[in-house]
């Protein structure tokens, strides 16, 4: 019987009254969506929201119907869809015009993790208290690190660190990446906004997720509260996944995903929660690397 545990968390962060990042969980499967929008007076919103709602019914409605496609090429069509709706709607509502997102997007199948995105936000991987980036930030400071211009610590002190090079809704086609990589039994995956990983280092990801590795609610509270503790000058969004099983395996390609109503805990071990937070009333996170 396999484990399989997704929480989702979202945040408007201390400076902004709008929350433009969307998230999305179907953990029934294994799918988890996050986007980060962009553009003014709720364009932003709009476009996450499109974007994370478009790659959800593409890839749900796709198994159900059996298509033949591998997940990769699945994921890649869900993102060009997602683009497309938002490349189309900016153009017939002039209010929208300009409005874009970045999208991670994350399929278990078959005993891998296929992994889609396009701008910079991310997504990690902890095994064995080893926390690795498995995506790259499609940004402006990351392409002058990559040519050997600046430093990590240069760009994470960067004032042009999240100017994307490339986001849905800005052209009408967008240039994606996607690979595949095998599960291990335990291991965590985050999914995040650069509202997160803008202020919480690598290295106080990494300390929060094993400590709280054991309750997702509480490691994905603990990363957005301290991320609000340093100011939270952006919005926040974290999906904390879980793998725990001998012989990794989910569903077959052709399996249709149930509807039955997300709940946190199921009779299949699949277990969901996205949450919303509107106030800053949490916990206070020990800033000073002790837990």
């Amino acid at each position: 019987m396999t484990d399989f545990m997704m929480i989702g968390l979202t945040d408007p962060g201390m400076i902004r009254t709008e929350n433009e990042d969307s998230i999305g969980t179907r953990p029934e499967a294994g799918l988890a969506v996050l986007a980060d929008g962009m553009g003014g007076h709720q364009a932003g919103e709009v476009a996450s929201k499109l974007a994370v709602e478009t790659i959800i019914k593409y890839l749900t409605d796709t198994y159900a119907a059996d298509r033949k496609e591998s997940p990769t090429k699945r994921i890649s069509e869900a993102i060009r869809r997602a683009n497309a709706t938002i490349f189309d709607t900016a153009h017939k509502h002039e209010e929208y015009a300009g409005m874009g997102s970045t999208i991670v997007t994350a399929l278990f199948r078959n005993g891998e993790l296929v992994v889609g995105h396009v701008g910079d936000s991310r997504l990690y991987r902890l095994r064995q208290g080893k926390l690795e980036q498995m995506t790259e930030d499609h940004s402006v400071i990351q392409e002058l690190v990559n040519r050997g211009l600046f430093t990590h610590e240069e760009a994470r002190a960067s004032v042009g660190k999240n100017l994307v090079t490339r986001a849905l809704g800005v052209d009408a086609d967008v240039l994606i990446d996607v690979n595949a990589v095998p599960l291990e039994a335990n291991d965590l995956y985050l999914l995040c906004s650069d509202g997160l990983n803008d202020v919480v280092s690598d290295e106080d990801i990494t300390r929060i997720l094993t400590a709280s590795s054991d309750n997702l609610y509480t490691a994905a509270f603990k990363l957005v509260t301290l991320a609000n503790q340093r100011g939270g000058p952006d919005n926040i969004s974290v999906i904390l996944i879980r793998q725990e099983m001998a012989a990794p395996k989910l569903m077959k390609d052709g399996d249709a995903p149930t509807t039955k109503k997300s709940s946190k805990k199921d009779s299949s071990h699949n277990m969901t929660s996205d949450f919303k937070v509107d106030r800053h009333e949490k916990f206070i996170v020990d800033d000073d690397g002790k837990n």
